[in-house]
């Protein structure tokens, strides 16, 4: 069963929106849910990447391992290229 919420929304967007299902022959309640549904993935994934990235930056801090840019873009083309490139070898700083 679904929780009913509700939203104030100002009067341009109401008006875009309803605009918006009309022209798509959907109703503005599905519309308005499938909005929300992509931006709470959205947000979703932006956490996950920053907390990816913040457990990256702590391991560099941990071992010092990193890997020279041009290093990587070679990598990436030979990997590109046969798929079975082998594995960079990081480099202390």
């Amino acid at each position: 069963m679904s929780a009913t919420t509700t939203i104030r929304l100002p009067p341009d967007l109401r008006a875009r929106i309803h605009a918006l299902a009309k022209q798509t022959g959907r109703s503005a309640h599905s519309f308005i849910v499938e909005a929300v549904e992509r931006h709470a993935g959205y947000e979703e994934q932006m956490r996950c990447l920053v907390e990816e990235a913040m457990a990256a930056d702590m391991d560099i801090e941990r071992t010092g391992e990193v890997y020279r840019a041009d290093d990587v873009h070679a990598w990436l083309a030979r990997l590109a290229e046969d798929g079975n490139a082998l594995r960079l070898k990081p480099w202390q700083r």
